[in-house]
């Protein structure tokens, strides 16, 4: 890789509205304008969508009208076949959605007529099991031609499940440089800042655990512990007590790093009952709505285009560009990645993913070893990662019977259904889901 100009692939890169954030904030950084933006989809409308929407935001932040001093442009090429993306890479941003809208809908609308609520889905229960086993085919596929055609690349995973699917490709395709990427983290430390009005830039902070589920250990501003003053915020203000998150914090110590719609799903306490759900304000099935808004702004974002009207487009301050920026310049910065629990969280399964700090510079993305978690907080991310282990289990050795014991494991499904009814809503969810699963998965178990 020539300094600052390296070859970065976006696989799924019909994501248009994510696509056009991350190259917001890669073209932002004047090291990267010249880069070699190479986009693929399987879809060939939103391809020409996200080529425009690239070339449009190329124009904006380094063409001759945005101001630069005549600086390096990008080289965007698009691509329907992959290993041609993929040839020659130094990067790989992965933020494929297999299925897309109707099987998210699938997702969310089998699971409710047993009963079993979701909010999100895409991460653990039955959703995020199926969006697992419909995404690994991808992944494995993807792995194999990165081994082949770019096997030095960094593959920097959006995808979600984001554990389980980190798991997966590291397990399933031998590749090293592997990063799951999610702004959780970034974004809760930004939210309490405003909360505690506190400048961001002067909070301190470390968080471990899993995606989705990982902890503030240390909230800090210039030294000085934060927590007891985010105690007496909750203490007078009855509404922040009507918040999942906030819950979880009164009784376990520690604020989780996601949004109470999210962390609502990993634990049997909430979803299943219909004054938790009233109590604490629970928008059952929301991601549906989140899911037809990104189609809809889509939508605007491919006629717009077409109209010679580009929307304006915001920086997202996402992960993947800092850490292509530090590997590219040697620049330092701290990251937090999910990566393979090797010696990092010593009370978690060494087989599973964790989400930890990562010193990121010249070297690459060197996660950080953060010792033990606390025992109520790796209490309940064992049993997210026991349930993880199962679902890549199930694809890696072609086990249907590992897909309803994960099930079983998952808190939320286990609390909302008899083991009857859990092995009878995942023959509903294969039949469903056919022929995006593995085959030796589409077996029927019944009772």
């Amino acid at each position: 890789m020539s300094h600052g100009t390296p070859k970065i692939a976006f696989i799924g890169a019909g994501s248009v509205v994510f696509t056009q954030g991350l190259l917001t904030d890669l073209l932002a950084f004047p090291e990267l304008r010249g880069a070699h933006i190479a986009l693929h989809d399987i879809d060939d409308e939103r391809l020409k969508t996200a080529e425009g929407a690239a070339r449009h935001i190329a124009d904006r932040l380094t063409g001759p009208d945005s101001g630069d001093d005549g600086g390096a442009q990008p080289r965007i090429t698009a691509h329907a076949e992959r290993r041609a993306a993929l040839e020659g890479a130094d990067f790989v941003i992965n933020i494929v959605q297999v299925g897309m809208r109707e099987a998210t809908r699938t997702d969310f609308e089998i699971p409710a007529r047993y009963g079993v609520r979701q909010t999100i889905g895409d991460t653990l229960g039955v959703g995020g099991i199926f969006r697992a086993l419909r995404t690994f085919p991808h992944l494995a596929a993807l792995g194999a031609d990165i081994a082949e055609v770019c096997p030095d690349a960094w593959l920097l995973n959006y995808t979600n499940p984001m554990a389980m699917n980190v798991q997966y490709l590291t397990r399933a395709t031998g590749l090293t440089r592997v990063v799951g990427l999610c702004h959780s983290v970034y974004w809760t430390v930004r939210d309490l800042a405003d909360l505690l009005g506190v400048p961001y830039e002067e909070i301190t902070y470390r968080a471990a655990g899993v995606n989705h589920q990982a902890w503030l250990l240390r909230l800090e501003h210039r030294g000085v512990n934060l927590y007891p003053r985010l105690d007496r915020l909750v203490a007078d203000q009855p509404q922040l007590r009507r918040r999942v998150r906030v819950d979880m914090y009164r009784r376990l110590g520690y604020y989780p790093t996601e949004t109470s719609e999210h962390s609502s799903e990993y634990v049997p306490w909430y979803l299943g009952h219909e004054s938790e759900v009233e109590r604490l304000r629970l928008p059952v099935g929301a991601y549906l709505d989140i899911v037809d808004e990104n189609v809809a702004t889509y939508e605007r974002t491919r006629d717009a285009l077409a109209a010679g009207t580009p929307l304006t487009v915001e920086g997202t301050m996402e992960y993947a560009p800092q850490i292509i920026h530090s590997i590219t310049t040697g620049t330092p910065r701290t990251v937090y990645g999910n990566v393979p629990n090797h010696g990092l969280v010593d009370n978690l399964p060494a087989s599973g993913t964790v989400e930890v700090p990562c010193l990121v510079d010249g070297l690459g993305v060197q996660p950080t070893a953060v010792g033990a978690l606390p025992a109520q907080c790796a209490a309940l991310n064992r049993t997210y990662l026991s349930m993880n282990e199962l679902v890549v289990r199930a694809a890696l050795e072609d086990d249907p019977r590992s897909v309803r014991q994960a099930a079983m494991t998952d808190p939320a499904t286990a609390a909302a259904l008899p083991v009857e009814r859990i092995w009878d809503l995942c023959d509903d969810m294969v039949r469903a889901h056919g022929d995006l699963l593995q085959p030796s998965l589409r077996v029927l178990l019944g009772n």
